[in-house]
C-alpha cells in the first residue's frame, strides 16, 4: 500500500514542522507520516547527510508520494536537489511540492516530456541555490550593519517572517500571480511588491532585526 510522506526541514526559529504540515494539508494532501529535520541547514548539508534525510531514503518505496513544501526543503544546492529528485524517481517515488503543486515522477517515457520535466527540475533547483546564496549575502550584510553598533538604525521592522519571505520568492520564481501569493502567505499586495522589487534587501532587513 502506497503512503504519502511529508518531509519537513526547519533551520530557523520562525519556521515550524507543524506549519509545513498545515500548509500541506490545506493544499489537499493527506499525510500518512511526517519525517523532519529540525535546526538543520540545507546549505551545509545534503539530504543524505541529515539524520532524518537518511531515514527518508530507507522509508520510501515504489508508489509512495514524497511531499515537500518546496524543493529547497530537500536542499539548497543545484546538484543535491537534482540528484535527489532523480534518485527518488528512479525508485518509483512521486515527488510533489505544496507550493505550485508541482509533480515529478518517472512514469513518462516520452523524450519531449522527459526533457521538459528535467528542465523544470533543474530550474527549480537552480532557483533554490540562488535564493540560498542571496540569503547568505543578505545575512552577512545585516550582521555587518549591526555589528558593534548598539542601537544602530535597522529601518522599519519587516512585516513578514522568514518562511513567508521564502514562500514569496519561491512562488515568484515559478511565475505565480500576486493574488495567489497573497492567498498562500497572508501578506499584503504592497509587501509582496516590495519584496519583488528588491528581494536581497528584503532578506537583509530580516537579518538586521533577527541579529540584534
Amino acid at each position: 500500500m502506497s503512503r504519502t510522506i511529508l518531509y519537513a526541514r526547519v533551520s530557523v526559529a520562525d519556521q515550524t514542522i507543524a506549519h509545513q504540515r498545515t500548509q500541506a494539508e490545506s493544499a489537499g494532501f493527506v499525510i500518512d507520516e511526517v519525517v523532519a529535520d529540525e535546526g538543520v541547514s540545507g546549505v551545509s548539508t545534503t539530504l543524505a547527510e541529515r539524520e532524518q534525510g537518511r531515514r527518508l531514503f530507507d522509508l520510501l518505496r515504489r508508489g509512495d508520494v514524497l511531499v515537500v513544501r518546496w524543493v529547497d526543503r530537500l536542499g539548497r544546492s543545484y546538484t543535491d536537489v537534482t540528484e535527489t529528485i532523480r534518485a527518488f524517481m528512479a525508485r518509483g517515488v512521486v515527488v510533489r511540492t505544496v507550493i505550485n503543486n508541482m509533480t515529478f515522477d518517472g512514469v513518462t517515457t516520452d523524450p519531449v516530456q522527459m526533457a521538459v520535466r528535467d528542465a523544470l527540475i533543474g530550474f527549480m533547483a537552480a532557483t533554490a541555490q540562488a535564493q540560498a546564496e542571496a540569503t547568505k549575502e543578505a545575512q552577512r550584510a545585516g550582521i555587518s550593519h549591526a555589528k558593534g553598533r548598539e542601537g544602530a538604525y535597522r529601518g522599519r521592522k519587516p512585516s513578514y517572517s522568514g518562511s513567508q519571505l521564502d514562500t514569496v520568492c519561491a512562488m515568484q520564481s515559478q511565475g505565480a500571480t500576486v493574488a495567489s501569493i497573497v492567498k498562500a502567505t497572508g501578506l499584503s499586495r504592497q509587501t509582496i511588491y516590495r519584496i519583488a522589487d528588491n528581494p536581497i534587501e528584503a532578506y537583509a532587513a530580516l537579518s538586521r532585526w533577527n541579529n540584534q
